[in-house]
């Protein structure tokens, strides 16, 4: 056994590893730990963070955001989406900032609705999806509109991989130069729609 080896060894055998915790981002009571529009958009209802109406109209994208900023994690919710008129949508941001003096945040978004479930975009930077399920994938993945989800979100590094109900729909490794690897967690209501989105049992290990 060459010596380097024998050494990790002893190391390891000295001082094992402490396992991560898991900690919930949310305690289902009250919007501690977390910032945004809870007096005129979001709610607390049932153990879930809620936002929307099913006979009013949501006019523009909101967030409601973690005051702690992560980078490498794994995190899992559940999520559930309502609504007919519009486009019906939510998600939720990762390594994300808010935008100064503007209702929008920038950073990663597991996409959720209006098709896009299981899917990751680029919110307000490049604008773009960056990956999504193939059909057959998301065929497999998908539950129908007002049911419950799970989504599993694990960004390690560049590499960034979603989970949907227990299948995974992404698997995407960032490339880009100058992209944040840090930054605050948030979920969103989409605008221009008449929806009502659900958010609970956030729970997350940092890596």
């Amino acid at each position: 056994m060459k010596n380097s080896t024998l050494f990790a060894l002893l190391l390891s055998l000295l001082f094992p590893a402490i396992a991560a915790e898991s900690v919930a981002l949310f305690d289902g009571k009250t919007f501690a730990g977390w910032e945004g529009n809870v007096d005129s958009v979001w709610r607390i209802e049932e153990g879930a963070l809620v936002a929307g109406s099913l006979t009013k109209k949501q006019e523009k994208n909101d967030f409601l955001a973690t005051v702690k900023e992560y980078g490498d994690f794994d995190l899992s919710l559940k999520w559930k989406l309502e609504g007919t008129e519009g486009f019906v949508n939510g998600g939720v941001q990762f390594r994300s900032q808010r935008i100064p003096d503007h209702h929008e945040v920038i950073g990663y978004q597991a996409d959720l609705g209006a098709g896009y479930d299981g899917a990751l975009y680029d919110e307000s930077r490049r604008k773009k999806m960056l990956a999504q399920p193939d059909k057959e994938t998301l065929a497999k993945a998908q539950k129908p509109l007002g049911e419950w989800n799970d989504y599993r979100i694990r960004a390690e590094g560049p590499r960034i991989r979603i989970w949907l109900n227990g299948v995974g729909t992404v698997d995407y490794t960032e490339t880009e130069s100058g992209i944040d690897m840090s930054g605050i967690i948030a979920v969103q209501i989409h605008g221009d729609a008449t929806s009502v989105v659900q958010y609970k049992d956030l729970v997350i290990e940092e890596l």
